[in-house]
């Protein structure tokens, strides 16, 4: 792709995250690809984004996202680790802990991410509470769309409640938690949703 072909940065102060995330996957990704895939992921954020405060830094921690599981995908250095994705309608809720709690309890033998057929604005205020009470990290978490590339390098897809929009790539083994929505729940029956099947789950992966 030539400079010329390039897509405008829709925020100057990316200009730094493509600098960043080129480096990171230099001999592997182009920098053309990089802005390319940062001003999307950038456009995409913004389209259900209430506050744009933080909205550069979040660009560049979902395309790094993205970035890593490209790199999955084609075999890259560093791409061995099994990957879980969960997905859910809005990624506010369910996905969100979920997420969170097995990467924390997994303790790096697993890459994860979560993400939303239909984004919400922001991650519901109850997460972080929850998280820390499990002695997870919920910082930095937020609200993405569901990439082609994300779904392409999950070893396994957890759907929960999203129904006929939730992906379905060959290959893949897929898992169904029918975890109610804990929107307007009970702090007890949110707390009750953060120790669904994770367990389980951890059992089944590879040492």
């Amino acid at each position: 792709m030539s400079a010329s072909s390039l897509p405008l940065l829709p925020d100057q102060r990316l200009a730094a995250g493509v600098a960043r995330l080129a480096a990171r996957h230099a001999g592997r990704f182009s920098a053309e690809t990089v802005q390319a895939l940062l001003t999307d992921s950038y456009t995409l954020l913004a389209a259900t984004a209430q506050v744009r405060t933080h909205l550069v830094v979040l660009a560049e921690r979902f395309t790094a996202e993205r970035l890593d599981a490209l790199a999955h995908v084609q075999g890259g250095p560093g791409s061995g680790l099994p990957r879980v994705l969960f997905v859910c309608s809005h990624n506010a809720g369910r996905s969100q802990l979920a997420a969170a709690l097995l990467a924390h309890r997994a303790a790096g033998r697993v890459s994860v991410s979560s993400a939303g057929t239909d984004p919400a604005a922001e991650v519901e205020s109850f997460i972080e509470q929850v998280l820390a009470e499990a002695g997870a990290d919920a910082a930095g978490a937020f609200s993405k769309p569901l990439t082609d590339e994300v779904v392409q390098a999950a070893d396994i897809v957890i759907t929960m409640g999203c129904g006929d929009a939730c992906p379905v790539v060959p290959g893949r083994r897929y898992l169904d938690w029918p975890v109610a929505d804990p929107d307007g729940a009970p702090l007890a029956a949110v707390r009750d949703i953060r120790d669904a099947r994770i367990t389980e789950l951890l059992s089944s992966l590879p040492a």
